[in-house]
């Protein structure tokens, strides 16, 4: 570990291939975290088959690519699917949940998890696929950094879909529902507003979100039947550091993970490269409780 960081320092120009890695790769947590927020927010549902949901939009676009479609033209198609199996999902389980105990529903969206990651493994095997873009990796400095042309295709179409997405939840009456109903669900529903139709689209649009970053994964990163554990943990990450509704939040706490995925796969290894977000998940959660029990006031 030491030799790692003392390479570091020899290697200035190393630091800027981290970081550059890392807030690439941090667009794509964004998107994905910032479906989670809006259903946490908005249903104070905590997903835990968010990184099920990545994954299944991974195949849809790897599925295309074995069929002659380029992946990124799929991502329309892969919004499309999973805004219905969202919608689906919410009728069939989410709707039974959502206003019990929040320990309920982290059991049925784990058990959802589950039945997802098994059906993923029986439809499509459990060996590693990956959708290849076919574009060109450039180098910089010499060789010395190198920037892959899908990182940035990526980055730059989280971006639009950001846009998009904040764009509708400001003009659009839906998306003014959908924020009306998360700060007083019960006064959006005497002001006349359908809050069940709201929830249901609210967790049908988180889902295609997370289908449009399944497929940005589909392309850099290889995907797996069982690889969906370690994005949720990621998006849990980023909204437990950024707090709910903090959109700004959300991309500098995704910026700021991957800048740090990177350098903990670096200086210490690979393999102990989801432990870093692991351990990263409770030190904000340690942070998170030390601030709590701060605001707390004594009642005499």
């Amino acid at each position: 570990m030491l030799d790692n960081i003392n390479i570091l320092w020899l290697a200035p120009l190393l630091n800027i291939q981290l970081i550059v890695d890392g807030i690439l790769i941090g667009a794509i947590f964004a998107l994905a975290a910032y479906g989670l927020a809006l259903v946490w927010g908005v249903m104070n549902v905590k997903n835990l088959a968010q990184g099920e949901f990545v994954i299944m939009g991974g195949y849809i676009a790897w599925f295309g690519s074995t069929q002659g479609l380029h992946p990124i033209l799929s991502m329309p198609i892969a919004i499309v699917i999973m805004f219905a199996y969202g919608w689906v999902i919410y009728r069939v389980i989410i709707s039974r949940v959502v206003a019990k105990d929040m320990f309920i529903s982290l059991l049925a969206t784990f058990g959802l998890a589950i039945v997802m990651q098994q059906a993923l493994n029986l439809m499509f095997g459990p060996e590693v696929q990956v959708a290849d873009s076919g574009l060109s990796v450039r180098s910089y400095f010499g060789g010395s950094v190198t920037i892959a042309d899908i990182r940035v295709v990526s980055f730059l179409l989280c971006c639009a879909l950001a846009t998009a997405v904040v764009l509708f939840m400001k003009k659009s009456r839906m998306g003014q529902a959908i924020r009306a109903t998360a700060q007083d669900a019960r006064a959006a529903k005497v002001m006349g507003i359908d809050t069940e139709q709201v929830y249901a689209f609210t967790y049908a649009l988180n889902s295609a979100i997370c289908g449009a970053a399944g497929v940005l994964v589909s392309m850099i990163w290889v995907i797996q039947p069982f690889y969906g554990l370690a994005h949720s943990i990621r998006s849990f990450v980023i909204v437990v550091a950024a707090g709910i509704g903090n959109l700004p939040g959300v991309i500098v706490s995704a910026l700021g993970l991957g800048a740090l995925e990177q350098y903990g796969g670096f200086v210490l290894g690979a393999e102990f490269q989801q432990a870093t977000v692991v351990g990263l998940l409770l030190v904000v959660l340690v942070y998170r409780q030390i601030q709590m029990r701060k605001k707390r006031q004594a009642v005499v």
